[in-house]
C-alpha cells in the first residue's frame, strides 16, 4: 500500500537547532542542517521548539561565523534570554521552502514514502535519511531496518511523489 504524499503545506521542516551562546547581547550559535549551512539565514521567521513549548520568532540578523552560523532574534536582547533557547529545534513551514529542482528532493518529502524493488517486492517505508559523506542513505523500516543508498539512476530508479513510492534496484537480502 503506497504511503500518502508527504507535502502538506502546513507541515514543518526542521532546519537546525540552537547549539550555543555567542557573546552577551543575545546572539546564539546555530547548528544548521541546510546545505550550505548559511542557507538557513534566507528564512526570517523560524519556529523554535523547547521541551514543552513552541514559538514563532523573527531573525533580526545573522551571519556565518567560521564553520557555524550565529543569529540574533527580535526581542532577545541578552545572554540570559538567549540561554532559554539552547537546544531548541529550528523549523519552518514546508510551504516556505522553494520547490526543489528536477531530480532533487527535500528529505522531509521522502520520509514516509513506500520503497519497492524494481521487481515489485515491498521493502518498507522511509523512516529518515542520513548523510554519510559518500552519499545520502535512506533508512527504510519494513520487516527489518534496511539502509539503501540514495544514488539516483543507479539505486534509486524513480521517485513518484504523487503515488508516494520510491522504486529501487537494491538487494537487501
Amino acid at each position: 500500500m503506497p504511503a500518502k504524499e508527504n507535502t502538506k503545506p502546513d507541515r514543518e521542516v526542521i532546519l537546525g537547532r540552537v547549539s550555543g551562546l555567542f557573546g552577551v547581547k543575545g546572539w546564539v550559535k546555530v547548528y544548521s542542517f541546510t546545505e550550505p549551512r548559511e542557507s538557513i539565514l534566507q528564512f526570517r521567521h523560524w519556529l523554535l521548539h523547547g521541551s514543552d513549548w513552541r514559538r514563532r520568532i523573527e531573525v533580526a540578523e545573522g551571519r556565518q561565523h567560521g564553520k557555524s552560523v550565529v543569529v540574533r532574534f527580535e526581542g532577545i536582547e541578552d545572554r540570559d534570554a538567549a540561554a532559554e533557547l539552547l537546544e531548541c529545534e529550528i523549523g519552518i513551514r514546508r510551504d516556505e521552502l522553494p520547490d526543489p529542482a528536477d531530480g532533487q528532493y527535500y528529505w522531509s518529502d521522502l520520509e514516509g514514502m513506500t520503497v519497492v524493488h524494481r521487481d515489485g517486492r515491498l521493502l518498507g517505508t522511509v523512516a529518515y535519511l542520513m548523510a554519510t559523506g559518500a552519499n545520502d542513505v535512506m533508512v527504510v523500516q519494513g520487516d527489518r531496518e534496511t539502509l539503501v543508498p540514495f544514488i539516483a539512476e543507479k539505486v534509486v530508479l524513480d521517485v513518484d511523489k504523487a503515488k508516494g513510492v520510491i522504486s529501487v534496484d537494491w538487494e537487501w537480502d
